[in-house]
């Protein structure tokens, strides 16, 4: 052996995870591939997609043939970047343009054809907390700070401290959007800048007051727009240090747009090729940013939503779930009885473990959204005991819920909806992730396992068996013990032909 073989010989291994991030947003699709090593995320390459969705979209929110076609072309490159990766290592997010997009759904589907990888259409607000945990991650900075991220569809405003977002906002204006709305035409005059800037104001109007009287020690901007404008800002550089973007440079970059008078004519280095077409709307959100909010100075981060992405996959590979986070500040806010809901908890685990295989509950989702369910379905008591099962859709279908999916969010209402009384079929939802048969199961279950624990007693439920079919369940109780609880025994009988419902045969003895 060389000496150069056995260098390493004695050096300890660490578990190593590669992982992928891949964020699917209106201006370009970005791709990052990253280790976890040691806790700390590594990034390996990253691959960056012009597509334009959201010039595809149209007033109506309906996607464009054109603009699909482009999306799946791209996701079929990315596809071979990512052959040998496992699906739980790979996490897909769509942004604002599938978010609005009437028809999102048929893209997705179209997408299952050639990108073997779930796509998860994520809130404004999950999109605006990620691209906070790609900065807090990436960047050192002591005390409160606003970071604004400016994409081809919207643009996101967090104001937080150390890893901690205190607000998360996400507005529908983007630099796609904005240049062809105020610079359809490629003209680049100041009325329609002063007509941009004032959008963009109005646009934060809704936000501004509570963003200010929090306030922040600095601000960071991310995303290739940002990055552009502050590029251009560093022409003021006198010292060789890199100088923040300020109002009076962002007035001197409108003024040296006007003087090039269309698109076409911004022939400054900094700006890309790719970048031109976009680069006027963006500017005018920025500067109506920086006048609504009152913004000094602001410093680029090369960290944004792919990179949030990845630490948040970190998290969860390092059993530090947000989702559990959240569900534990969910249930503090609610004072719910949380005995009762390990008790629910315990009983959906015990009849899942049962069940899964038979009715192939193989998605990845399945147990924990089950399991969160179980665990917050009674949040509604705050409001009323009368309909809990609607309260609690309703708090879990629009409460911030940092770490779920737009669909996860979704599928979890859905289940806390249909927890009691009549299951109403045609309510329930068709989603993209989850086909209705399985939803229509882990209702089943969950219902099981309220009306099991119905008595809100510890050992009150004694050891049962569970017998499986394809479209049906028995419960098999110990003899005799059914027969002296007949309340329950009546419950049982009820639920048998509300299962009717899901085409599935409840049976007890």
């Amino acid at each position: 052996m060389t000496q150069q073989e056995s260098a390493l010989v004695n050096v300890e291994s660490r578990e190593v995870s590669k992982v992928a991030a891949l964020d699917i947003g209106s201006n370009s699709f970005h791709l990052v591939v990253a280790r976890i090593n040691a806790g700390s995320v590594q990034i390996l390459h990253r691959v960056k997609q012009k597509v334009r969705l959201a010039s595809g979209l149209s007033d109506d929110g309906t996607l464009s043939d054109e603009a699909i076609e482009r999306g799946l072309a791209t996701l079929q490159v990315i596809a071979e970047s990512l052959k040998g990766f496992e699906p739980d290592s790979v996490r897909v997010v769509a942004t604002h343009t599938l978010r609005r997009a009437r028809n999102a759904r048929t893209f997705i589907r179209k997408a299952m054809d050639v990108f073997p990888y779930p796509i998860e259409i994520i809130t404004g607000e999950e999109e605006a907390r990620l691209i906070y945990s790609g900065v807090a991650h990436t960047s050192h900075h002591e005390g409160r700070r606003l970071v604004i991220d400016i994409g081809g569809g919207s643009t996101e405003f967090v104001v937080g401290e150390a890893f901690d977002p205190a607000v998360c906002a996400s507005l529908q204006m983007g630099c796609v959007s904005f240049t062809e709305r105020f610079f359809k035409d490629g003209r680049l005059t100041q009325s329609a800048f002063n007509r941009a800037v004032t959008a963009a104001q109005q646009e934060l109007e809704a936000i501004q007051t509570r963003l200010i009287k929090l306030g922040w020690e600095g601000c960071i901007g991310t995303s290739g727009t940002i990055k552009t404008l502050y590029s251009l800002a560093q022409r003021e550089r006198t010292n060789g240090h890199d100088v923040p973007v300020t109002a009076k440079s962002l007035r001197a970059l409108v003024k040296a747009f006007v003087e090039a008078g269309h698109i076409d004519n911004l022939t400054m280095p900094e700006i890309s090729e790719d970048r031109r077409n976009v680069i006027a709307g963006g500017l005018a959100i920025l500067l109506g940013a920086f006048k609504a909010l009152k913004v000094k100075g602001l410093y680029y981060s090369s960290a944004a939503l792919r990179e949030g992405v990845l630490y948040q996959m970190e998290d969860e590979l390092h059993n530090a779930d947000i989702r559990s986070r959240t569900a534990a500040s969910l249930a503090t806010r609610y004072d719910i009885d949380t005995e009762q809901a390990n008790m629910v908890l315990g009983t959906s685990r015990y009849l899942f473990e049962r069940c899964a295989k038979v009715w192939k509950l193989k998605h990845k989702d399945f147990r924990s959204m089950l399991s969160w369910a179980a665990t917050l379905h009674e949040v509604g008591l705050q409001i009323n005991s009368h309909g809990v099962q609607r309260h609690s859709a309703y708090i879990l279908a629009n409460v911030d819920m940092p770490g779920f999916t737009q669909e996860q969010q979704q599928l979890l209402a859905t289940l806390v909806r249909f927890y009691r009384k009549k299951i109403k079929t045609a309510e329930i939802p068709e989603f993209n992730q989850y086909d209705v048969k399985s939803v229509r199961r882990l209702i089943g279950l969950l219902r099981l396992s309220t009306l099991l624990n119905i008595k809100r007693q510890q050992m009150f439920l004694p050891e049962f068996e569970v017998e499986v079919t394809k479209t049906s369940l028995s419960l098999v109780f110990p003899d005799d013990w059914l027969s002296q609880r007949p309340i329950l025994s009546a419950d049982l009988d009820q639920e048998q032909a509300y299962w009717k419902a899901i085409d599935m045969a409840l049976s007890v003895r």
